[in-house]
């Protein structure tokens, strides 16, 4: 990484008021006085890459689920491959667990849930410049029904997964490679645990709350 007078960073995120917000803490407002300098901050993972394949760019600050259909992680991986150099902390506000795991596989260098104290986010910001890779060591609890999201299991959520997607107990099991009873199994567990009526309250109830995407 070239030396800068200050850390560049380009803002990848759709939502407003989180925007807004990074773009103070980026700007020094919120903390006095900043190192870094916001370069950019733009709505849309699609075009990220443009940025970073034309300007000097140290860091990405990056959402993930973007309202144009866009996707970060896909945006990132694509932008680490050509500049393996640049920092990029993940960002999001949904606890579906899958993000982490798919952060930490394509190289992203740190991931934040939003929502938090604002001087965290500055904290990992400079850890990750760094050279600190920071990560939550779990996702955020949900409420579902009469339980919480961390009472199911690694296969139940896999199944809610394919199930937000409308697909039957066989198209579930033929993407999953388990059976249909298995399938049924799975979903009349949560039904168990939540108290939900149906599993079309179930796939809504979890769409909604951002346990699976």
């Amino acid at each position: 990484m070239e030396e800068h007078n200050t850390i560049k960073v380009l803002l990848v995120e759709d939502q407003d008021m989180p925007r807004q917000l990074f773009e103070m803490i980026i700007k020094g407002r919120v903390n006095g006085g900043s190192k870094y300098e916001l370069l950019y901050s733009i709505d849309s993972a699609s075009v990220a890459h443009m940025y970073c394949d034309r300007y000097d760019i140290d860091l990405i600050i990056m959402d993930v689920v973007m309202t144009d259909g866009s996707n970060g992680l896909d945006a990132a991986e694509r932008i680490k491959t050509a500049h393996p150099d640049i920092k990029i902390i993940i960002v999001t506000s949904m606890p579906e667990v899958s993000f982490i795991q798919r952060a930490r596989d394509i190289g992203m260098d740190s991931f934040w849930y939003k929502g938090r104290d604002a001087n965290e986010i500055l904290d990992i910001m400079d850890r990750t410049i760094a050279g600190e890779h920071v990560f939550p060591e779990d996702t955020p609890v949900v409420l579902m029904g009469e339980t919480t999201s961390d009472h199911f299991t690694a296969a139940e959520l896999a199944v809610l997964r394919e199930l937000i997607k409308g697909g039957s107990n066989k198209e579930i099991g033929e993407a999953l490679s388990i059976s249909e009873t298995t399938v049924r199994t799975h979903i009349s567990s949560m039904l168990s645990k939540t108290g939900f009526s149906n599993r079309t309250e179930l796939a809504i109830k979890a769409r909604i709350g951002g346990l699976v995407i």
